[in-house]
């Protein structure tokens, strides 16, 4: 059974993440010169899509016939089982690749990659969205 205050709470701390990014996205070039500034907006983009994993794993393991192989899986499951639209799905799950560079930088992690995903929090957005509107049409009567 879906823990729905568990998603509600991971679907807000989602949300928390992608608002603080949206913030930072016009920061003139003396906040950005910080030192500070670029490692913030890696945490809260790990932070953000770490929040989605936790979704996507917990929603997969309510079901015993789906087991994801890993995280991106997980979420490629979501938009397989049209929890998500799979197009969402699909770039949600190259986020996740993303946020495995950002924690464990398999390659050096290019500033401007990271720069240039603040342009566009639109795939955060829509798993947001979407998995906030599944949640709405499956939630139980008595919560």
């Amino acid at each position: 059974m879906v823990d729905e205050i568990r998603i509600v709470r991971l679907l807000r701390a989602t949300d928390s993440a992608v608002q603080s990014l949206r913030l930072e996205q016009s920061a003139n070039s003396d906040r950005r010169s910080d030192p500070l500034w670029l490692p913030g907006i890696k945490y809260l983009f790990i932070c953000a899509v770490e929040a989605c994993i936790d979704i996507a794993q917990h929603i997969c393991s309510t079901d015993a016939s789906t087991v994801p192989r890993d995280n991106g899986d997980a979420i490629r499951i979501l938009g397989n089982r049209r929890f998500i639209d799979p197009a969402i799905a699909e770039r949600m799950r190259m986020a996740v690749g993303f946020r495995n560079v950002l924690v464990h930088e398999y390659v050096g992690v290019d500033d401007a990659i990271v720069t240039n995903r603040l342009a566009d929090l639109g795939d955060l957005d829509a798993f947001i969205r979407q998995v906030g509107e599944w949640l709405v049409r499956t939630a139980s009567p008595e919560s």
